[in-house]
């Protein structure tokens, strides 16, 4: 689990530079804020919308990505059977300007729901949840 972790922020810091290019920070606050486990499906965070750098509003909608369009992430395809992934463009809803890409991927693993979140105004979060009724791992510190 830590291997995939520090492969997953290399490759990130990798293709951190190309994103930014794609992505407009003078828009947000904060660029990538860490949000911990808050890992977010659809929304936006709108705490950390300044506003546009075109027109000077602050006002965002949804552009769903065309699946030709999405790059392939194949750092973790030998251990993961099935993944999940929701990809949007913030975009101000007054000049189309791209404010960001959205990123929200969920999948299966070691019985266990995995979360995770990219996006430049959303932040970065990953989320672990056991699926079944009792957590092994937070047993220990239960008290019967």
């Amino acid at each position: 689990k830590l291997i995939n972790c520090l492969i997953h922020f290399y490759k990130r810091s990798r293709k951190l530079t190309c994103q930014i290019r794609k992505m407009c920070k003078h828009c947000v606050r904060t660029p990538f804020p860490d949000r911990d486990r808050m890992c977010l499906e659809s929304g936006a965070y709108m705490a950390n919308m300044s506003k546009c750098s075109n027109c000077s509003k602050n006002n965002l909608k949804v552009e769903q990505v065309p699946a030709e369009m999405l790059e392939e992430d194949s750092s973790d395809e030998d251990t993961e059977e099935e993944k999940e992934t929701v990809t949007y463009n913030h975009v101000c809803g007054d000049c189309n300007h791209i404010v960001c890409r959205h990123k929200y991927k969920f999948w299966l693993e070691d019985g266990r729901q995995e979360y995770r979140m990219d996006c430049l105004l959303c932040g970065f979060a990953e989320d672990s949840i056991s699926i079944m009724p009792t957590d092994p791992r937070k047993a220990s510190s239960m008290e019967y």
